[in-house]
């Protein structure tokens, strides 16, 4: 039987949400494959990440490679073990999200089992072989790529998918680990360190571009995601021209995002923008130029100044109880 095995991924001791969106990924490569959906979970002392992944999605089985020496991430660490559950569980495709982290270690799992590989996977299918749909060009193309190696790596691009719904439950079976490698030491890693949500992650994204004309500006939007408990986004203007950082960038060439609110404050729309954002559930726009594009995917917009109208907002926004 042909299986899909899913990467799940976790950062201090909590399950990234981008996990669901690939379970949900994983159950409709199963469909095209015919086999089962099975979620890898590595780390060390990990065993409520496994448990609560084993809640999501129709997953037959949870696999746990539990060690020390997974403990802290080395794309030269995971991957092989990665490639060793593949062949265990028979995995035809084998899918992550195309995360910083999934993008880094899935080509080496991609050598390790001679399989071809496909990015920002958005739709998946048979037609004579199994076919995968991609964005290009900001999202303008769409590109149909067939993989014809008999195993398949998958990055998927989570904000295409909804979170899996959680499930009947599934079991979770230690992996045996054959012995680790003694030639890669993992010596620091240094994480931009934040109480808000993680930007990929996050429920409602308050987001600003280069019309706010000082980093100073972002105040009143960072005062507005933590109203809402949400996260801080820029555009890549925004960012070149030394307002916001760059772990805050979305679009093409930095974070895709897919939140259930998206409020674009000061922004214009270029497609480059757009394509990093365009998936979000609600889209509020607040320009002062009427013919910015980004009124066009808005599923709200107003014409106004954004240093009038935030401010006011973050007041009604404290008065109806939000943030307390």
């Amino acid at each position: 039987m042909a299986n899909v095995l899913v990467v799940a991924e976790h950062q201090d001791g909590k399950l990234r949400k981008v996990t669901l969106p690939t379970i949900t990924f994983g159950e409709q490569a199963a469909e095209v494959v015919g086999g089962e959906v099975h979620v890898l979970v590595l780390g060390h002392g990990v065993d409520a990440i496994a448990d609560e992944v084993a809640k999501y999605g129709n997953v037959a089985k949870v696999h746990y490679a539990n060690s020390a020496a997974l403990e802290k991430y080395t794309a030269e660490g995971f991957a092989p073990v990665i490639a060793q559950v593949a062949e265990q569980v028979d995995a035809e495709i084998v899918a992550a999200p195309a995360s910083a982290q999934g993008t880094d270690y899935l080509p080496r799992v991609a050598v390790a089992l001679d399989a071809g590989m496909v990015t920002n996977a958005i739709k998946v299918w048979d037609d004579g072989g199994v076919r995968f749909q991609r964005p290009m060009l900001s999202g303008s193309v769409l590109e149909t790529v067939e993989v014809t190696t008999p195993r398949k790596i998958a990055a998927v691009r989570t904000t295409d998918f909804d979170d899996a719904k959680e499930g009947d439950g599934a079991p979770v079976e230690t992996v045996e680990l054959g012995e680790s490698r003694d030639d890669v030491e993992f010596v620091s890693m240094e994480l931009v360190k934040s109480e808000r949500p993680e930007l990929t992650d996050a429920d409602v994204v308050i987001a600003g571009g280069r019309g706010l004309k000082s980093g100073e500006a972002f105040e009143m939007l960072e005062e507005m995601a933590d109203l809402f408990g949400g996260a801080v986004g820029a555009s890549r203007a925004a960012v070149d021209s030394g307002y916001a950082p760059t772990d805050w960038q979305i679009g093409q060439t930095g974070k895709v995002v897919a939140p259930n609110l998206y409020v674009a404050i000061a922004i214009s729309g270029a497609i480059q923008h757009l394509s990093g954002m365009k998936g979000s559930k609600v889209i509020v726009a607040i320009n002062k130029d009427a013919e910015a594009p980004i009124f066009q995917v808005a599923d709200y917009g107003l014409v106004a100044d954004a240093f009038k109208v935030v401010p006011e907002l973050n007041e009604k926004l404290k008065s109806m109880g939000l943030g307390s």
